[in-house]
């Protein structure tokens, strides 16, 4: 699978799995457990999760799949904005670090700018690091001038939004800004959320087009375009084996110029900047 590169070096496949809505059933544990193992063995082994995801029981979904396989796992984390102190952001990545029953996160984010001031964020962040708790820092849900301010008090690794399709305003700002400074952008939600977002991505007779004429399916088309930006690394969310194998797969389709023009005249890029999309 391709590679994207964090500033210092580090290396990740673009493709990913998020474990949004994860941990919040009982009776669906063993099958969540079951599909991030089996994204682990397709080499799908960035697992991006957050201490808010069934309030920590998506950490620990995370925690019993990669036992006995850390080494194998990219483990992202996040930290709730109304424990961004510097004291509190701390006190959080412990409690997430015994769910995942792990001794240092590779990558931990701000899940989105709250009232705590960044630089006493990134201060947290820089004596977990320094400690051996975290090895990478970044944000999430950050704009534009949100990056350039972070970028005053330490050295974000990566910012996580909402990106896809239908998702395409961070093109016309933020998305060229990351490339600039060589910082990857990861996207959540690549294939939409809801039922009712997806289905009118997926339903799309332009995006059908192109899928019905490379024998493939819609969702492995919009998939492969965000896995076709250039530093880009995709976090899509699947439980069910065949969407595990199928999002796979969309990692190794290369899409043409022409596929590509067809779904810019489906899903037109912006022309203006835009607020940013979140989830």
């Amino acid at each position: 699978m391709r590679m994207a590169s964090f500033p210092s070096g580090r290396q990740v496949p673009v493709l990913g799995q998020g474990t949004w809505n994860m941990g919040e059933k009982a009776s669906q544990r063993k099958d969540e457990v079951r599909a991030l193992q089996l994204g682990l063995d397709l080499g799908m082994t960035l697992i991006d999760t957050a201490e808010m995801y069934g309030e920590g029981g998506a950490e620990e979904v995370v925690g019993e799949a990669i036992a006995g396989r850390r080494d194998e796992a990219f483990v992202v984390s996040k930290v709730y904005p109304h424990n961004a102190s510097f004291e509190g952001a701390q006190a959080a990545c412990e409690r997430s670090l015994r769910r995942l029953k792990i001794d240092c996160i590779d990558l931990y984010l701000l899940h989105w700018q709250g009232h705590h001031p960044l630089a006493q964020t990134f201060d947290a962040f820089e004596t977990l690091k320094k400690a051996g708790k975290i090895k990478a820092y970044g944000v999430s849900n950050f704009d534009l001038e949100n990056m350039e301010e972070s970028m005053t008090y330490g050295a974000p690794a990566t910012n996580q939004v909402l990106y896809n399709l239908v998702k395409r305003g961070i093109e016309f700002d933020l998305l060229p800004w990351c490339r600039q400074q060589g910082m990857p952008l990861m996207a959540y939600s690549p294939l939409e959320s809801s039922g009712r977002e997806q289905a009118a991505l997926l339903e799309n007779p332009g995006l059908r087009a192109v899928a019905e004429a490379r024998g493939v399916t819609p969702a492995q088309v919009a998939l492969a375009w965000v896995l076709h930006q250039d530093g880009v690394i995709a976090i899509p969310k699947a439980v069910d084996p065949v969407h595990l194998r199928a999002n796979r797969a969309a990692a190794d389709l290369l899409l043409s110029d022409d596929d590509l023009a067809a779904l810019n005249r489906a899903f037109p890029p912006p022309r203006r900047r835009r607020a940013l999309d979140m989830r």
